[in-house]
């Protein structure tokens, strides 16, 4: 990976993967295929749960995080070769869900590529039902966002 200066657009996010884009990214119209982006929200998403602990909760509970819903707005093509930062925060956290938000920057056009959207769920795969997100968790995803942000606010009932 490259080792780039974060970009003001990127200072407030608490995990950011430096990525290259890879010749086969590329579609039949010559750029970017959507499903990447998807997969790089991915990759900074499962560094956020390493950081906080989450992606170790299966083994200790039996519980674990479960994707709701994702979302990409697209601002900008990218193409190879290319350089990309990839972010995640948590925006929100509910009783069992949180609200991720992600950003794509394109380093050869310094500026957001895309904008993404997530809701996952913490989920006991054994009952198939969804559990609370546990003190400790929420103590340490805290303390990541604090880093570079004022606290969550915490959504009642989700």
């Amino acid at each position: 990976m490259v080792n780039l200066t974060q970009p003001p657009e990127l200072t407030a996010q608490p995990v950011v993967l430096t990525l290259p884009v890879q010749w086969g990214d590329q579609d039949a119209f010559g750029h970017v295929n959507n499903v990447v982006y998807f997969r790089w929200m991915e990759s900074a998403r499962i560094e956020y749960f390493r950081q906080t602990g989450l992606s170790d909760l299966m083994a200790r509970h039996g519980a674990g995080m479960i994707l709701a819903t994702i979302k990409c707005d697209f601002r900008r093509q990218l193409t190879y070769p290319e350089t990309i930062l990839v972010s995640a925060s948590i925006e929100s956290i509910g009783r069992s869900s949180m609200k991720m938000k992600h950003l794509i920057y394109s380093t050869s056009q310094q500026a957001i590529a895309a904008e993404g959207d997530s809701v996952v769920v913490m989920f006991d795969y054994k009952s198939q039902r969804p559990v609370p997100v546990p003190d400790d968790i929420r103590a340490k995803i805290d303390e990541l966002e604090r880093k570079i942000a004022p606290p969550l606010d915490s959504e009642q009932g989700s």
